[in-house]
């Protein structure tokens, strides 16, 4: 009778398996998420669907250019249970191995011209003209910092691509000298300058200034940093920034922009963590938001970590 009873257990736990019915373990106490800057809106959408499936998880988002939220985990011991960066490089060069094992990219992005209407020259500026109103003596842009924030050191790339693309000798040098006044260590720090008038445009990423219905100037293919076919073009654009030690820099080349996401070796809340990423990553949740947000999924795609990548994770990358 108990060898009965026992091999009805097995069966039970077998199909239970094969239909993915097993109850999910409960999770609760505090998730703490480093981000991108751009990550802020969908992040929090992300946020409040997941609670509705765990509620007593309590999600704190802490939104900084992806570099700054980098340096926190491997220069301040911050302990961080996921970390998402605007750009999936600046985990494998800031935190892999040290501080994390893997990196999953998951979505995609495009840089733009944003302003408002009131915005000086912003019924003249277009596609063709746009780096011609910028550079005009009574035009403030912003941009943010380079060594803090992808989206800074992808305005400085959009600066070197427009300057092959419509073949004006010297115009990245004129753009990066101007209006230092106003560069900010992320790009959404810029928001309200841009609304209060104290500049005129913004180099910021498109989802952004879609999420807070702001107008935007479109960029072609080749300067926008978007058409994943152009990869080898954008390679000829490159900056210098800041590396992991202090007085040594990493040359960033230009390239199709992709997001990525890890969870730190220094995770408080492991479980959590690793629920929220595959929550992230599914089409028909996180994925749906980002997507509805502006960024669009490039899941999967090719990791270089693909065999430390936890196993409940892997179906959302490649090997190749």
């Amino acid at each position: 009778m108990t060898k009965k009873i026992v091999m009805i257990l097995a069966l039970f736990s077998l199909i239970v398996s094969s239909t993915g019915f097993a109850a999910s373990k409960h999770l609760s106490g505090d998730l703490v998420i480093f981000h991108a800057g751009s990550l802020s809106v969908p992040f929090k959408e992300i946020s409040k669907a997941f609670n509705q499936i765990h509620p007593d998880v309590n999600i704190l988002r802490e939104s900084a250019g992806s570099r700054t939220c980098a340096r926190k985990i491997s220069e301040l011991d911050r302990p961080a249970d996921i970390m998402a960066s605007a750009d999936y490089t600046v985990i494998d060069q800031l935190l892999i191995p040290e501080h994390a094992s893997w990196n999953i990219k998951f979505a995609s992005n495009e840089m733009a011209i944003v302003y408002h209407h009131g915005s000086r020259e912003s019924d003249k500026i277009n596609p063709k003209n746009w780096h011609e109103i910028l550079m005009k003596p009574n035009v403030a842009f912003g941009r943010a910092n380079p060594n803090a924030d992808p989206c800074g050191y992808r305005s400085v790339l959009t600066m070197k691509l427009a300057e092959k693309f419509y073949g004006v000798p010297g115009l990245a040098a004129k753009m990066i000298a101007k209006d230092h006044a106003y560069i900010r260590p992320k790009e959404v720090d810029l928001l309200a300058l841009l609304e209060s008038g104290t500049i005129d445009y913004i180099f910021l990423y498109r989802s952004v200034a879609q999420q807070h219905g702001l107008d935007y100037v479109l960029l072609p293919d080749q300067v926008n940093l978007k058409n994943s076919n152009l990869k080898n073009y954008y390679k000829s654009a490159t900056i210098n920034i800041s590396g992991k030690k202090p007085g040594t820099f990493i040359t960033k080349k230009g390239a199709p922009m992709v997001y990525g996401v890890t969870i730190p070796h220094s995770t408080p809340n492991p479980d959590a963590a690793l629920a929220f990423v595959k929550f992230l990553l599914t089409a028909d949740q996180g994925m749906a938001i980002m997507k509805e947000k502006g960024q669009p999924s490039v899941v999967p795609a090719k990791s270089e970590t693909y065999s430390a990548i936890p196993s409940q994770l892997k179906l959302f990358s490649s090997a190749n």
